[in-house]
């Protein structure tokens, strides 16, 4: 059973339609979402963490059609959700942030402060738990982030861009908790950083211009890519990227 399945997606924008109509489901594991800048990722982002809403289609995340106020409220509780710009209190501190944001989810008061640590443990700032969140690097802060969005061990985490401002160790250690955490949950990551995916995804998604222009396993848009004649360079991944990308776009024009 999918624990997210859209159907009909479509966002708007003013005049600009971010999605188009777009029908996908999401399982258990981690998955990518990869597209070029303006191509849609954060607005279906956004329509799954529920603080958007579409113009038509139907949304239904961990069996609930979240239409409904009760139901949308009902899945908050299970999702984590990391923006591409969160907002925090500066003043506060790390564990006091954290805490502040598992009472938003209604967590059980006793059940809090084990789960605080546990996630700050996780995203390697044990160390800084009760360090003001204004003297964190961006990098940090970015952890931070990452925790508060883990805290309440979500059975949907959406992440948009997790590892800007990550060194590459960070992202090492991060890829591996994505991993970790795909065992059990729906993990769904919205990325420029093609060997982000190739890392830690088992399947990637590919938006064009609010519409879906690939979709497949790690595994396939790789061999994809080593069955290219592109002549772009980087690994086979990438190339797999830059290939379903134009097949797409040759598509879109062949049909205008």
């Amino acid at each position: 059973m999918s624990t997210v399945e859209v159907t009909g997606l479509t966002v708007r924008h003013r005049r600009t339609v971010a999605l188009d109509a777009v029908a996908l489901g999401f399982g258990t594991g981690v998955h990518g979402l990869l597209g070029p800048n303006g191509a849609g990722k954060t607005s279906l982002i956004r329509v799954l963490a529920t603080v958007a809403a579409p113009a038509e289609g139907r949304v239904e995340l961990l069996g609930r059609d979240v239409s409904g106020h009760r139901e949308r409220a009902e899945v908050r509780r299970r999702l984590g959700y990391l923006p591409q710009e969160f907002g925090y209190y500066p003043g506060f501190t790390v564990r006091e942030f954290i805490s502040y944001v598992a009472w938003l989810k209604e967590m059980a008061a006793e059940s809090v402060p084990g789960a605080v640590e546990r996630a700050v443990e996780r995203v390697g700032l044990a160390d800084r738990i009760d360090a003001k969140v204004k003297t964190l690097s961006g990098g940090m802060v970015r952890r931070v982030g990452i925790a508060q969005a883990i805290v309440n061990e979500p059975d949907l985490l959406l992440l948009d861009e997790p590892t800007a401002g990550l060194d590459p160790e960070q992202r090492v250690e991060f890829r591996a908790l994505l991993m970790e955490l795909g065992t059990a949950s729906t993990v769904i990551v919205s990325t420029h950083l093609v060997e982000d995916v190739a890392a830690a995804c088992a399947e990637v998604t590919l938006i064009e211009s609010g519409r879906v222009a690939y979709r497949g396993t790690t595994a396939e848009l790789t061999a994809l890519g080593e069955d290219s004649l592109e002549e772009s360079a980087g690994n086979a991944i990438e190339r797999g990227y830059t290939a379903a990308l134009r097949a797409h776009r040759a598509l879109a024009g062949a049909g205008r």
